[in-house]
C-alpha cells in the first residue's frame, strides 16, 4: 500500500514540474494560448473528426527583418534548416519515413515550418522533437551552404521567367523608398551567391528562439498529454542573452505616382497599379479587404465590369498581404497581344479615380462581405490548413487578428468602407505606369505602431465550431461505414456519414456518356460546355448564382472531359440541400450566354499565349505530342498550342447547345457524400430531380493501351529564360493490380519521391546544387486491360546546367537499375508510403476520390488493403528485380528539354 502510494505521488510530482513551464493566457473559438517560461508561446486546437495533426512551428523573422548584404538571408535560412540537427541528421528522409506533408515558407514578417501526418503518439512526439531540435541546433555548415545557395538561386531565376513576378516585384520595390516590405521576400543574386556562413549563423542565432516563436499544434491529439510532451521537448531551451531590437523603419508617406516599365520576353501584356494600405492590425485594412473585393470579383467587380467583361482585358487578380506595418495593393490586369493596353491602362485610371465620386452601394458592401466572410468560413472549418494559415497573422502580431479581421469585414458599414476607399485610393499614393505634376500634391500618412496586446487581450470571439467525431481510417472501418448502392434511375451512390468540423460536406457526382466514335472530332467543346455551366442559367444571372453560393457558404465546381461531366460541392449540413437545389438548375437549365463565351475564350487564349515562351508548358505540350499515337479528331488526340487557339476560336454558342442537348445526361453517373451528410435526403432528391435527365449517346469506357514511348532526347528554346525545364516519361505494361504493382510504386518513391531525399532529389539538389525542383514518380493504369502506366521524372534548373542534369538523371538511372535499392531506402519508403496513404484517408476530397473510382472499377477498399498488405510484405529483392525487369536506362526514355540553352 505504501509503494502504490508513493508511486501515485511520483507521478503529480512529475506532472506539476512539467506543467510549470506552461501557463495559459487566453481561449478564443477552439484555439487555446499558453506560454512556457522561456517564451515559446503554444497554441492548441483540438480537432476529433481530422485523424491527422499539424505541426506548425511560426517565427518571428522575415525579410523585412534584414539589413544590408542580408536579402534572401531569411529565405535561405528556411532551405538550411531543413539540412539537419545533430538527433536529426537527416530530416527529408525522416519526413518522408513518416509519410508526413511538410514544407517551410519565408514572408516579409515570419517563417514557418509544418508537418501534416496520420495521427499518432510517436509521429507527433517525433515532430515536436524535430522542431524543438531545429530551433536552435540546427546544422548551418558551410559544405551546405555551398550547394543550397545554387538551389535557392536556381529558385530565384524560376521567378525571374514569369513576367508577372518580374513586374510584381519591380512595382512593389518602387513603391517604397526605404521599408523592407520592397524587397522580394528571395532576396537578391549577389546576396544569395555571396553570404557568409558566419552572418548567416549570427542570423539564425539571433531570430531562432523560444522567445520569437509560436508553436501551433491542430487535429487529433489529446491536449493535457501533448501539452506534457511539449514541455519535455522544449522546456530546456534557452534564450540568447541578446534581445532582438524592434524594427524601427517607417516608410514616408508616397507624395507622387510613380511609374515602372519592364521589356523581357512574352507574348501577354501587364497593367498593373499598387496603393500604400494600413497594416492587417488596422480596422482600415478590412475595409480595404472589402474595397479590393468589390473592385476585383469575378464577375461582380467594377475593375472586371470594366475591362474583362468587355473583353479589352482577358483577366485580373489582386494581392494584399495581412502584415504587421503598413503594407500594400497590388492589382495585376492580363492583356492579350491583340488588345489595346494602352485603353485598358486609362479604363483601368478612370476606374479607379473614379471611385470618389462613385461610392460603394449596400449591395456591393453585402455581396463583399458574404465573399470574403465565405472564405474565412472555409478556412475555420479546415484544421489541417488553419495551423499554417494563422502564421500571417502572428506575424503580423497575434493569431488573434485572424478573428478580428473576420469580425471587422461582417460589421463593416458603408461609411467605413467608403471612407478607406477615398482615402488609400488616390493618385498621389498610387504606382502604376507614369508621373503627373501636380500644384496641390495629396498625401497619406499612415499609422505606424499599434499596441496589439492592448487589441487583443480581452476578446473573446464567437462560440467555437464543434471538433466534430473522431473518424477511423482503416480500410475495414471506411469499408463498413459505406452506405451504398444504386438510385431507381441507375446512379451509384455511396455516403459516409460522420459528424465533421463546422458540420461540412463533400460531395461529388458525375456522369459519363459517349464512345469514341460519337466523340470524334469534339474538340475543346466538350470542356468549354462544363466550364460555361455556371456562368448562368434560365432562372439565375452568373452573379445570382456567385451571390447564392457565397451567403450559403458553399462551392460548386464543375469540369468536363470528353464526354464525362464531373460536380464537385463543398458545403454544410445546414445549406448542402440548397446548394444542390442550386447545382441541379446549373445542370439542368444553362443558358450558354454568346458574352460570357467569348470572355471564356478570351481567357483561354491569354493563358495559352502567356506559356508559349514558358519551359515548363512547352516541355509537357512536346512530350505529349511526341508520344501522341492517335489521329487527328480523336478524344485522346494531343493537341499543338496551335491547334487548341484555332479550336478556341471556332468554337460558337450554338456549339457547347448542341453538345449539351446529345451527352448531357446521367449515363454512367456515381455520387459520393461525406460528412454531414442527410443521405435519404440527398437519394430523395436526385431520384426526383434527375430522373428524366438522360443523353442520346451511351457511355462505352475510350481505351488507352500500352504503347512504348519513342526514344528521344529532344531541346526547345525559350529565350531570356533564366529557368529550364527537362521532363522525361517512360511506358510501364502493368495495373494497379498487377503483382508488381508494389515494388514499382515504392522503387518510383525511392527514385524520385519523398521529401529531398530521392536518388534523383539527392544528386541534382542535394549534392550537385543544380536544381531547385527535381524528382520522379510512377502513375499506374486503373485499368488491368489498358496496362498504360507512366513512370516520369523532372527538373527544373539553370540553362547553363543542363550537362550536370543530364548526366545526373543519366548516372542515378543506371546506378538505380545496376544497384538496386538498400534495407534502410526499403524501410523508410514502405514506412512513409503507408503512412501517407493514411492521411490520404483522412482527408475527405481525397477519400471521396479514392471510393468514386473504387465504384468506377467496381472495387472496394479490400482492394487498397491488399496492395498496402503488398508493400508491407516488399523485400529488397523483389523491388530490385522489378527495378531490372520494368525500368529502361535514361536513354531509352523520352524526354524533352526546355530553356534558353543556346546562353
Amino acid at each position: 500500500m505504501i509503494k502504490k502510494l508513493f508511486i501515485g505521488y511520483l507521478f503529480i510530482a512529475c506532472s506539476a514540474i512539467s506543467f510549470a513551464q506552461m501557463s495559459k493566457v487566453t481561449s478564443v473559438e477552439g484555439i487555446t494560448e499558453y506560454k512556457m517560461d522561456n517564451g515559446l508561446k503554444v497554441l492548441l486546437f483540438p480537432d476529433n473528426s481530422a485523424q491527422t495533426i499539424t505541426v506548425n512551428i511560426t517565427y518571428l523573422v522575415g525579410s523585412r527583418h534584414e539589413g544590408y548584404g542580408e536579402k534572401g538571408m531569411a529565405h535561405l535560412l528556411e532551405h538550411m534548416v531543413f539540412k539537419g540537427t545533430p538527433n536529426h541528421p537527416d530530416i527529408p528522409k525522416e519526413l518522408s519515413s513518416h509519410g508526413a506533408r511538410p514544407n517551410g515558407t519565408t514572408w516579409y514578417d515570419r517563417t514557418n515550418y509544418f508537418e501534416t501526418f496520420n495521427a499518432t503518439d510517436e509521429n507527433l512526439d517525433w515532430a515536436l522533437d524535430l522542431e524543438a531540435d531545429r530551433m536552435m541546433n540546427s546544422y548551418v555548415a558551410k559544405k551546405d551552404l555551398e550547394s543550397e545557395f545554387s538551389v535557392v538561386r536556381n529558385e530565384f531565376e524560376s521567378g525571374e521567367n514569369d513576367p508577372t513576378g518580374v513586374l510584381l516585384e519591380k512595382v512593389i520595390n518602387a513603391a517604397y523608398l526605404w521599408h523592407n516590405y520592397g524587397n522580394s521576400t528571395i532576396g537578391n543574386r549577389s546576396d544569395i551567391e555571396r553570404v557568409p556562413i558566419e552572418n548567416l549563423k549570427a542570423f539564425y542565432s539571433k531570430f531562432y528562439r523560444p522567445d520569437n516563436a509560436v508553436l501551433m499544434v491542430t487535429g487529433k491529439f489529446e491536449v493535457d498529454k501533448t501539452l506534457d510532451k511539449i514541455s519535455e521537448k522544449f522546456g530546456d531551451l534557452k534564450n540568447p542573452s541578446t534581445a532582438i531590437l524592434m524594427s524601427y523603419t517607417e516608410e514616408p508617406a508616397q507624395d507622387g505616382e510613380k511609374n515602372v516599365s519592364v521589356s523581357r520576353v512574352g507574348d501577354l501584356q501587364l497593367v498593373s497599379a499598387l496603393y500604400h494600405t494600413p497594416a492587417g492590425s488596422d480596422p482600415d485594412f478590412a475595409a480595404k479587404s472589402v474595397v479590393e473585393n468589390i473592385l476585383t470579383d469575378e464577375p461582380s467587380g467594377r475593375i472586371y465590369k470594366a475591362l474583362v467583361e468587355t473583353q479589352k482585358a482577358s483577366s485580373l487578380w489582386s494581392f494584399s498581404p495581412f502584415t504587421k506595418e503598413p503594407g500594400f495593393l497590388y492589382i495585376n490586369v492580363d492583356v492579350p497581344s491583340e488588345k489595346n493596353a494602352d485603353e485598358v491602362e486609362t479604363i483601368l485610371r478612370s476606374t479607379l479615380d473614379n471611385l470618389k465620386d462613385n461610392p460603394i452601394t449596400a449591395e456591393e458592401l453585402e455581396r463583399a462581405k458574404s465573399n470574403i466572410l465565405k472564405q474565412i468560413d472555409e478556412v475555420f472549418r479546415n484544421s489541417a490548413y488553419l495551423g499554417t494559415y494563422m502564421s500571417e497573422f502572428i506575424g503580423a502580431g497575434d493569431w488573434r487578428l485572424a478573428f478580428l479581421q473576420r469580425d471587422r469585414v461582417e460589421n463593416m458599414t458603408l461609411e467605413e468602407a467608403n471612407a478607406a476607399m477615398t482615402k488609400y485610393l488616390i493618385p498621389t499614393n498610387r504606382t502604376t505606369g507614369r508621373f503627373y505634376p501636380t500644384k496641390n500634391p495629396e498625401r497619406v500618412t499612415l499609422p505606424h505602431n499599434t499596441d496589439i496586446n492592448a487589441l487583443v487581450k480581452d476578446y473573446k470571439g464567437k462560440e467555437a465550431m464543434s471538433t466534430g467525431e473522431a473518424f477511423d481510417v482503416a480500410y475495414d472501418a471506411i469499408q463498413n461505414s459505406i452506405i451504398g448502392g444504386s438510385l431507381s434511375n441507375g446512379v451509384n451512390y455511396a455516403f459516409i456519414e460522420k459528424n465533421n468540423r463546422g458540420n461540412t460536406v463533400t460531395l461529388s457526382f458525375s456522369g459519363r456518356n459517349g464512345d469514341v466514335k460519337s466523340l470524334m472530332n469534339k474538340g475543346m467543346i466538350p470542356r468549354f460546355t462544363a466550364n460555361m455551366l455556371n456562368k448562368g442559367t434560365t432562372t439565375k444571372s452568373r452573379q445570382q448564382i456567385e451571390d447564392e453560393l457565397s451567403k450559403l457558404k458553399s462551392s460548386i465546381n464543375f469540369r468536363g472531359v470528353n464526354g464525362n461531366i464531373y460536380a464537385n460541392i463543398s458545403s454544410t449540413e445546414k445549406d448542402l440541400m440548397p446548394t444542390l437545389v442550386l447545382m441541379e438548375d446549373i445542370l439542368m437549365n444553362p443558358i450558354f450566354d454568346t458574352a460570357e463565351l467569348e470572355k471564356l475564350k478570351t481567357e483561354e487564349l491569354a493563358y495559352l499565349e502567356s506559356n508559349k515562351t514558358e519551359p515548363q508548358f512547352l516541355a509537357s505540350q512536346k512530350l505529349a505530342q511526341i508520344n501522341n499515337t492517335y489521329p487527328v479528331g480523336h478524344p485522346l488526340y494531343a493537341m499543338s498550342i496551335e491547334e487548341q487557339e484555332a479550336a478556341i476560336k471556332k468554337l460558337t454558342v450554338d456549339d457547347l447547345k448542341s453538345f449539351y442537348a446529345d451527352y448531357y445526361g446521367l449515363g454512367y453517373s456515381i455520387l459520393v457524400g461525406i460528412g454531414n451528410v442527410p443521405s435519404e435526403e440527398v437519394k430523395t432528391f436526385m431520384e426526383e430531380k434527375f430522373g428524366s435527365f438522360k443523353s442520346k449517346n451511351a457511355y462505352s469506357y475510350i481505351s488507352n493501351p500500352y504503347k512504348p514511348v519513342k526514344e528521344i532526347n529532344e531541346s526547345l528554346i525559350t529565350p531570356d529564360k533564366q529557368n529550364a525545364m527537362t521532363l522525361g516519361g517512360f511506358s510501364i505494361k502493368i495495373s494497379d493490380s498487377h503483382e508488381d504493382y508494389a515494388a514499382l510504386e515504392i522503387a518510383s518513391s525511392i527514385l524520385g519521391g519523398g521529401f529531398l531525399n530521392s536518388r534523383i532529389a539527392d544528386r541534382l539538389r542535394q549534392k550537385d546544387g543544380v536544381s531547385y525542383g527535381a524528382g520522379a514518380g510512377f502513375q499506374a493504369d486503373g485499368n488491368k486491360d489498358d496496362q498504360n502506366s507512366q513512370m516520369y521524372l523532372y527538373a527544373i534548373y539553370a540553362p547553363e546546367n543542363f550537362d550536370k542534369v543530364q548526366l545526373g538523371f543519366k548516372e542515378e538511372i543506371a546506378r538505380f537499375i545496376k544497384d538496386g535499392i538498400t534495407e534502410e531506402e526499403l524501410g523508410n519508403a514502405i514506412n512513409g508510403w503507408i503512412q501517407s496513404q493514411n492521411v490520404s484517408r483522412a482527408k475527405d476530397n481525397e477519400l471521396s476520390s479514392l471510393i468514386n473510382n473504387n465504384i468506377f472499377y467496381n472495387r472496394t477498399l479490400d482492394f487498397q488493403k491488399s496492395i498496402e498488405d503488398n508493400v508491407s510484405k516488399l523485400t529488397v529483392a523483389k523491388v530490385n528485380a522489378a527495378i531490372k525487369k520494368y525500368i529502361g536506362p535514361y536513354e531509352k526514355w523520352s524526354v524533352v528539354n526546355a530553356g534558353d540553352f543556346k546562353n
